[in-house]
């Protein structure tokens, strides 16, 4: 057989006591009731994402990305270290920040069109499938 089901009893509705004196007001947001940072920290980001739209300035730093460039070069190379010019390095490291900032417009074009507001691995996934192996698969 099997498990029994409790029958609930129908709730009676209570009183609610008799409110205190209002005293000093409570530091955090009352139980219930949406966050008090929701809308200055919305606009706060929002306010971050145009000033990096006007912005020309590059958005990974220098030093690592030319780590990573240097070490990739030397598993391609057979471990023979090249030395790079810093040019070279700042062309490279213009092209793959111009490279992703597109791939992620792409990808978050498709989650917008999914219904979602969240950019998921597969938007990004699907984006260069579609590009295909000219823009960006390779």
């Amino acid at each position: 057989m099997g498990p029994r089901r409790r029958i609930r009893k129908p709730e009676v509705p209570r009183r609610r006591a008799v409110s205190p004196a209002p005293g000093p007001p409570r530091r955090g947001p009352a139980l219930g009731t949406p966050s008090r940072q929701r809308g200055p920290r919305r606009s706060r980001i929002l306010r971050e994402i145009r000033t990096l739209q006007k912005s020309t300035a590059l958005l990974i730093r220098k030093s690592p990305f030319s780590r990573l460039a240097r070490e990739i070069c030397v598993t391609f190379t057979r471990g023979v270290d090249f030395s790079w010019q810093a040019q070279a390095l700042l062309a490279l490291q213009e092209a793959a920040e111009a490279f992703l900032v597109h791939l992620f417009e792409d990808a978050y074009l498709l989650s917008l069109h999914a219904g979602r507001v969240t950019l998921f691995p597969k938007d990004v996934q699907l984006a260069r499938r579609i590009r295909g192996i000219q823009e960006g698969l390779g």
